[in-house]
């Protein structure tokens, strides 16, 4: 389990481009919150849960991640490499599709 472990924190330092302070500031913005899918009766998307969740993870120490914690590192690994290959053509500095990755903790402009 300690390598799985480890490939998933690898994994997840890799598409977290985004430090806990940065992605703070960014899950403030009217631009984050406009983005992303809403559950039924949800007042955040998805993506802004899980930045709020990043933030946590980038602020823990890695001895203290649970498996909550790990789960949460896969599922942003999998929604950044899905999301990276819908890549818009043209500059994408101020789309919903960047916005969106950067709610998950990723800017593909870095």
């Amino acid at each position: 389990m300690a390598d799985d472990e480890k490939q998933t924190r690898d994994d997840f330092a890799d598409a977290v481009n985004m430090t806990a302070s940065q992605l703070e500031d960014w899950l403030d913005s009217d631009e984050s919150k406009e983005v992303g899918q809403k559950s039924s009766g949800a007042s955040e998307s998805t993506g802004h849960e899980s930045g709020r969740h990043i933030v946590r993870i980038l602020r823990k120490k890695q001895g203290d991640y649970t498996d909550d914690d790990h789960a949460h590192m896969r599922k942003v690994v999998g929604y950044v490499a899905r999301h990276i290959e819908q890549r818009p053509s043209g500059d994408v500095e101020d789309t919903r599709w960047r916005y969106s990755l950067m709610n998950w903790g990723h800017d593909p402009l870095k």
